[in-house]
């Protein structure tokens, strides 16, 4: 009688795959908290902690339903804390016939199964995790023969594919993109709504982690770890979020505030990242929402949640797979600084950098413009390395997941792909900061000055990329006012100065 033996990884929590729809007393599941995974990069303690919380709780529903599972805590007795050790001595010990597995996100994990599978004395195979809209290959083959992929084409590919949001094969109301719309600043504290949050005791859990010595940043209450970890969970934020936050989502998405860590945006992503959730069901649901609500809610609103999911989200995952594993060493500038300490504690005196780093540390969490337009923003300008950059992003946020990560971090945060996913950096001054909220309230630093004792480093930092970037960057189209601008400026040698100053006192700003 055959004997099956089918990983599962801890994220790929998808309840709804065909490997599921019966039980089979030849098919035993595997799955595994590894060092190999804690450490392959310092995590943030509520991301070790979720993931370990969802797959345990996944597995306790696959054994409800009938289903043969082999689960690993990180201190069972028998975890070998490495993939290939785990399996081959499963595999001897208990006679399995035939391994199996779904494809993984990573390139990493990608790799090691692969080379797994050949130095098995058994039969493998992969499966699709049936989670995305579109192939690993889909975007490489969609984008063929072009230097720049550019996502909004790519978006309404997926919305004439999928009919969302459409009216045949044209756009609702005729307008595909309503970004323009969605860059307000909250005036009013009123609007806010607190976020929906599933407490859960996680003393134990932490002091299993605490013991193995893993190392993790960041901090974690052990009576109120707040993130979901099973797919009702999930679903229960998915439908508070059409009911309370929906209709402000899209006019605050890119907002800036000290108020409140979440604003409107959904805290979907680690459900979606671990597949507790599909995108498909996600955009579906808050469209029909929005279909049953027009009076209340504007297009603009649900259009601009669903460009991150089918838009962003899918288009990342084709970038990652199109360019891995060569994406992973890319540095357009050259940067090669090593970032400040204070990236790791919050202890800096720019406030919006203290508050973005300092929510990431005790949320595991900033939302989409605090990671662009704040820390990746900084780190743009003051030419960090974009390995340095990749870790602490990977590490510090409980949704990051490589093929997610590095794709927004060294390609659009840090434009170190040269172009491949955004046309032109994404850098600003205190500007734009100061117009996307209050950071720039109650600073030790003026938004308003470019030289001199106070002046925000954001200010000078940004003329200074551009002019020792200017070779690099100057024929790009996007970018042409700006040295316009820089040309005409008459400090030029003051600002640069200044600039200089900042770069040779990272640690202390």
């Amino acid at each position: 009688m055959p004997k099956v033996l089918r990983l599962i990884l801890g994220d790929q929590l998808n309840m709804n795959h065909f490997w599921f729809e019966k039980t089979d007393e030849s098919v035993t599941y595997l799955m595994m908290e590894m060092r190999q995974e804690t450490d392959y990069v310092i995590h943030h303690i509520q991301k070790v902690v979720g993931f370990f919380l969802a797959m345990r709780t996944f597995s306790q529903t696959l054994q409800k339903k009938g289903h043969r599972v082999r689960y690993f805590s990180l201190d069972h007795p028998e975890n070998r804390q490495n993939l290939k050790n785990q399996l081959e001595e499963l595999i001897q010990k208990e006679g399995f016939t035939r391994f199996e597995y779904q494809l993984p996100d990573e390139y990493r994990l990608d790799q090691i199964l692969k080379e797994v599978c050949e130095s098995l004395p058994i039969p493998s195979s992969a499966v699709d995790t049936e989670h995305f809209l579109t192939s690993r290959e889909f975007l490489k083959d969609f984008f063929k023969g072009k230097k720049t992929y550019l996502m909004e084409t790519f978006y309404r590919e997926m919305r004439r594919k999928y009919d969302i949001l459409m009216d045949g094969k044209d756009p609702l109301t005729g307008q595909w993109n309503y970004d323009h719309d969605n860059r307000q600043a909250l005036k009013d504290k009123k609007l806010l709504k607190k976020p929906l949050i599933h407490p859960k005791r996680v003393k134990e859990i932490l002091e299993m982690i605490e013991k193995a010595e893993v190392k993790t940043i960041g901090k974690i209450d052990p009576e109120q770890f707040t993130w979901p970890v099973s797919r009702e969970e999930s679903l229960e934020i998915l439908e508070y979020f059409c009911e309370q936050l929906l209709p402000n989502f899209g006019a605050y998405q890119d907002a800036l505030t000290t108020w409140d860590p979440y604003l409107f945006h959904s805290r979907l992503s680690f459900s979606l990242n671990t597949k507790m959730l599909s995108p498909l069901e996600v955009v579906q649901t808050v469209e029909k929402y929005w279909y049953a609500h027009q009076n209340q809610i504007s297009i603009a609103q649900v259009e601009g949640f669903i460009r991150q999911i089918i838009g962003w989200r899918e288009y990342m995952r084709g970038i990652y797979w199109a360019k891995m594993p060569e994406f992973a060493q890319m540095n357009f500038f050259g940067h090669d600084r090593k970032l400040p300490d204070w990236f790791w504690t919050g202890n800096t005196k720019m406030n919006c950098l203290k508050e973005s780093i300092g929510q990431s540390l005790d949320l595991a969490y900033a939302h989409h413009i605090q990671r662009l337009m704040v820390t990746g923003n900084f780190a743009l300008l003051a030419g960090i390395h974009p390995d340095e950059v990749d870790q602490w992003y990977l590490g510090i946020y409980i949704d990051a997941i490589e093929w997610v990560e590095i794709t927004n971090t060294r390609g659009m945060s840090q434009f170190a792909d040269g172009g491949i996913v955004g046309t032109k950096p994404y850098v600003s001054s205190a500007n734009y900061i100061k117009k996307q909220g209050n950071y720039c309230d109650h600073c030790a630093y003026d938004s308003a000055k470019k030289t001199g004792h106070g002046s925000c480093p954001f200010n000078s930092l940004y003329w200074h990329f551009y002019a020792r970037n200017r070779e690099k960057l100057e024929k790009n189209p996007r970018i042409g006012m700006m040295y316009r601008t820089w040309d005409k400026m008459g400090n030029q040698q003051e600002v640069l100065g200044q600039a200089e100053y900042y770069l040779k006192s990272l640690e202390n700003l």
